[in-house]
């Protein structure tokens, strides 16, 4: 089998398929989180803490000196990332559990019994009745 018919194969499968579209709906969704992180959850918990910036927040090592940077830690940012990553496990387990709950009552119906046409009814009560 020549490599491109192998590849072609291996990119049609569904698992890989599926898993292009879980990517990419996920990389949308961490940027909504974070857009919802950043202009709406972090403000009001900035405020509460005294008017609190958290991307302003750092750890200066050293000034800047002439044209050399600054060079800070910026632990306002990682607390930023922390929390947009703490609301994507959230949402993404609550996701799961919802699916595993709806799949679970699919399991868990009963067999809907087929009903049996009235005429094979009354064809097995002749067959019956023949017998004896």
């Amino acid at each position: 089998m020549s490599f491109s018919k192998e590849f072609k194969e291996f990119a049609m499968k569904g698992n890989v398929v599926d898993m292009a579209v879980g990517i990419i709906i996920g990389a949308a969704f961490g940027k909504i989180v974070s857009a919802f992180v950043k202009g709406v959850i972090m403000p009001p918990l900035g405020l509460a803490m005294g008017g609190v910036n958290f991307t302003e927040l750092k750890y200066v090592l050293q000034e800047a000196q002439g044209e050399a940077a600054v060079v800070a830690i910026e632990y306002g940012a990682f607390i930023q990332t922390v929390v947009d990553f703490i609301i994507v496990a959230l949402a993404i387990f609550v996701a799961i559990k919802m699916m595993n709950k709806m799949k679970k009552k699919e399991e868990e119906k009963p067999a809907e019994v087929a009903e049996v046409p009235r005429d094979q009814v009354l064809l097995e009560e002749i067959r019956d009745l023949l017998k004896k």
